[in-house]
């Protein structure tokens, strides 16, 4: 790398971000890793911070989970500024799916080390993402989930909200045409995935990766939640489209509609809404690796 410094943006309201700040300035340090910050209570977003300050760094590093890594998408797209990653979200699952360690001293060796990987990135009506996108029940999850029930409850906040959830969900229409193809869904959730984790251990397909070119469709046409319980055990090893309930496949890109609006889930966040229209960016990031 040069002599610039990284830019370091940690999202205080992640599970872990503020607490770690501390530390990951230590160890950011005795790396050898010179690093600017936001001033305090900076309200810029990310991925503008990213832009206005590309000529003076040489590396963004995001400490947060999934939506912190979002929210600079955009600003890596444009500078092509090499990625690190602090896990400290609540479910981290891009950084799982990658192989990075979950601690923050070994997040911040594979930094210092310096070797990287060219990953893709999911686009849904032109906003990119890391992981998965979602309509149906975890956009709704998404919505009711609240940043401090993440912070106290961790994974187990996710079980908590979607058990609720679950109860009053109802299946909806939605119009999806892929590789010359108009099908017709009633679904309970349909999810396009880039990344192979997502939602704090689900599985987008079992042999999904971030590098393999490829948007992991799946749509859960069943009629009752309940019959969720029996795929559970699939949906956390990625292997769902083994089950009659569930259509599956791999695609470059897909649009959905739907008869109202519905809102669409983007790691964790909603960035838009149907009809969308979803593609693949090929190699579009690089992200520092093990």
């Amino acid at each position: 790398m040069t002599g610039k410094r990284a830019l370091l943006l940690v999202n205080p309201n992640s599970r872990r971000g503020k607490e770690s700040l501390p530390q990951v300035r230590e160890h950011l340090s005795e790396a050898g890793i010179a690093f600017i910050e936001l001033a305090a209570g900076s309200t810029e977003q990310p991925s503008d911070a990213v832009i206005r300050l590309a000529a003076e760094i040489d590396r963004v590093i995001v400490g947060g989970g999934d939506g912190s890594l979002n929210a600079a998408a955009q600003g890596l797209l444009d500078t092509g500024l090499p990625l690190g990653v602090l896990p400290l979200g609540t479910a981290n699952d891009f950084a799982r799916t990658i192989g990075l360690p979950l601690d923050v001293a070994s997040a911040v060796d594979v930094i210092a080390r310096g070797k990287t990987a060219s990953v893709d990135l999911g686009e849904a009506n032109g906003h990119p993402f890391f992981n998965v996108a979602s309509i149906g029940f975890s956009a709704d999850l998404a919505m009711s989930l609240t940043e401090e029930a993440k912070r106290r409850w961790g994974k187990l906040g996710y079980g908590l909200v979607a058990a609720r959830l679950l109860a009053s969900s109802r299946l909806f229409k939605a119009t999806l045409e892929h590789d010359g193809k108009i099908d017709q869904l009633r679904t309970l959730q349909v999810a396009v995935g880039n990344g192979r984790f997502y939602g704090g251990g689900m599985t987008v397909q079992a042999d999904a990766t971030a590098t393999d070119g490829m948007l992991d469709f799946y749509s859960l046409e069943v009629d009752h939640w309940w019959k969720l319980l029996r795929l559970l055990p699939s949906l956390r090893k990625g292997t769902h489209g083994d089950w009659d309930e569930v259509r599956a496949f791999s695609t470059k890109d897909l649009t959905i509609w739907t008869s109202k609006p519905r809102s669409v889930n983007l790691d964790g966040e909603l960035k838009t809404k149907t009809p969308v229209t979803f593609a693949i960016r090929e190699k579009a990031i690089t992200v520092f690796i093990r």
